[in-house]
């Protein structure tokens, strides 16, 4: 596997990557080039979470990325609360790492407060955002998990004006550092969310952030490498789609003498660590079921890379894609009275794409119904 020389640091014109050489690079850094033989936890961290705002879409992403996975697995990460589902990146549920949670959460914080008002402005006009956290607290501290209703409620005789959903809203994924506690995304089971503070679920509060004078903001930079292990190469507006905050500019300074850069073939800079693997553009790239809203797709601004801009919707729709050669070129659904995976092409695919389709989909729909079906039925091209 040949690797794209890396770019001076200093001086000279940084080397293009192509928007093939991308495509390898993401699959590989997420874990889609080739299977991974490690532990969910490991996958997860590594990932920088797992989107998750629909509970079972998760299995699927980490099924698809590693070898041999279990969903009983993940269930035990859930229960063992050494993996929760937490508002964060964006303002978006995600599974995250316990240490990441507690790591990174203050950082997001005023963010999260920001997304909230960007919704409900109006109706919480009035409400010292403050105080709601302490009554919030106040209302937690008996140790009582609590649905985003019955915490709004709790509060709303002292702001009656806003309403319960923008009280709620504000509560569990603005104000109050929270977790979404189990059964809610275990395998195969249906529940409602009940929400915990995070301090109550783990047992500690999340890290302050810490002193930056000089604006290096150190939360900021683990962030940027992190990402950049998991997604890179990445412009800064990548990092700032990914993450919901304002593009960390004072990480990016922070970091630049230990990045190397490239730039796209639209001509954007593009940022990564020295030796994160960047395949050969011609790596062979295997067939990949994606779930709803995954990360190798929502983690950039330009996500050409992966997806063509034509069918950029279906990222942001909830559908579920098809990477064949690297890119996404078919949707994929259950029917759910034979457990077949349906394949929906969005281009021709050649006799031998068709096969290599056919056979992951029989893994898949093998995986989801505990080996009691390996129907799939590919459709007729568009």
């Amino acid at each position: 596997m040949t690797r794209t020389p890396d770019s001076p640091r200093g001086g000279g014109r940084s080397p293009v990557l192509s928007t093939r050489a991308l495509n390898r690079a993401t699959l590989a850094r997420q874990l889609l080039l080739d299977r991974a033989d490690v532990p969910p936890l490991d996958a997860v961290a590594h990932l920088c979470g797992v989107q998750a705002q629909e509970p079972q879409e998760p299995f699927t992403g980490l099924w698809s990325r590693l070898r041999g996975f279990q969903p009983g697995s993940l269930d035990d990460l859930l229960t063992g609360r050494q993996v929760v589902r937490t508002h964060l990146m964006r303002r978006t549920v995600h599974l995250v790492a316990a240490e990441d949670v507690l790591a990174w959460r203050a950082r997001h914080n005023a963010m999260l407060r920001q997304r909230v008002l960007g919704t409900y402005r109006r109706e919480l006009a009035g409400v010292d955002l403050d105080e709601l956290a302490a009554a919030g607290r106040a209302v937690l501290a008996d140790g009582e998990p609590r649905s985003m209703a019955q915490l709004a409620r709790a509060v709303a005789d002292r702001w009656p004006e806003p309403g319960t959903r923008p009280l709620g809203e504000m509560l569990v994924a603005g104000v109050l550092p929270m977790v979404q506690l189990p059964p809610r995304g275990v395998w195969r089971t249906k529940a409602g969310v009940r929400n915990a503070l995070v301090s109550a679920w783990l047992g500690r509060e999340i890290d302050p952030l810490p002193a930056a004078e000089d604006g290096s903001d150190p939360v900021g930079q683990e962030l940027v490498r992190r990402y950049l292990a998991a997604y890179g190469p990445a412009a800064t507006a990548d990092v700032r789609a990914w993450s919901g905050l304002a593009g960390l500019p004072g990480a990016v300074a922070a970091l630049r003498g230990e990045l190397v850069t490239f730039r796209d073939e639209r001509g954007r800079e593009l940022l990564d660590l020295p030796d994160a693997p960047r395949p050969d553009p011609d790596a062979p790239a295997p067939v990949r079921f994606l779930p709803a809203f995954d990360n190798a797709i929502l983690g950039y601004d330009d996500r050409t890379r992966i997806i063509d801009d034509a069918d950029r919707g279906l990222s942001v729709a909830g559908a579920r894609v098809v990477l064949v050669d690297g890119r996404v070129s078919a949707t994929w659904d259950v029917e759910g009275e034979t457990g077949a995976v349906v394949v929906t092409p969005l281009r021709a695919f050649s006799r031998a794409e068709r096969g290599e389709v056919g056979e992951e989909g029989r893994e898949l729909a093998a995986f989801l119904s505990d080996g009691e079906s390996r129907r799939v039925r590919v459709a007729s091209s568009s």
